[in-house]
C-alpha cells in the first residue's frame, strides 16, 4: 500500500501563495463568542483570488502557506480587520433631508451621499421628530474579529 506523505504541485511550491484562487470554510466569531459570519450562513465555502484584496487582508495573509485540509484560528485586531470605532463617523442630520422619512426605523441602514459623491452605507441609531442620527462606522468597527479557517481547495 503506498502512503502520500506530502502534496507536491506542479509548479513546485507547497501550499497557498499570492495569485492561487482558494475556496475556504470558516467562522468568525466576536471576543464574546457570538458568530457574526460563516462559510455555511453564505451557503458554502467562500472563494477568492489571494492578493486581490477581496477579504481582509489579516485573512488573506493568513492563507499563505496552507494546504488543502489544515485549518488555523486567527485573530484579527480591529486595525486589521474593520478599523476602530470613530465618532467622527456619526453624524445628526435633519430628519426633513431623508425621503420617506415617515418610514424610518432606528437599525435601518442606508445608502448616504457624501460631499464628494461616493456613497457609503449608514445605520440609522436614533430617530427624534427633527432629527437622524446616522453611524456610518463598518457594524464591526472596533471588534477584535476571531476565525476559524479550514483551506478546502487551491486552484
Amino acid at each position: 500500500m503506498v502512503k502520500v506523505d506530502f502534496l507536491l504541485r506542479r509548479d513546485g511550491i507547497l501550499g497557498v501563495k499570492l495569485g492561487d484562487i482558494v475556496a475556504v470554510e470558516y467562522v468568525g466569531t466576536l471576543d464574546n463568542g457570538g458568530v457574526f459570519d460563516s462559510s455555511e450562513m453564505q451557503g458554502g465555502p467562500l472563494e477568492f483570488k489571494v492578493g486581490g484584496g477581496q477579504v481582509l487582508q489579516g485573512f488573506e495573509d493568513a492563507v499563505l502557506g496552507m494546504e488543502i485540509g489544515d485549518k488555523k484560528t486567527i485573530v484579527l485586531e480591529p486595525s486589521q480587520g474593520y478599523g476602530e470605532y470613530s465618532t467622527n463617523l456619526v453624524e445628526t442630520i435633519p430628519r426633513s433631508s431623508i425621503p420617506n422619512n415617515e418610514r424610518l426605523t432606528e437599525d435601518t441602514m442606508l445608502l448616504v451621499s457624501l460631499p464628494d459623491g461616493s456613497k457609503m452605507p449608514a445605520t440609522i441609531t436614533t430617530i427624534t421628530e427633527e432629527s437622524v442620527t446616522l453611524d456610518m462606522n463598518h457594524p464591526l468597527a472596533g471588534e477584535v474579529l476571531h476565525f476559524e479557517i479550514k483551506v478546502v481547495e487551491i486552484s
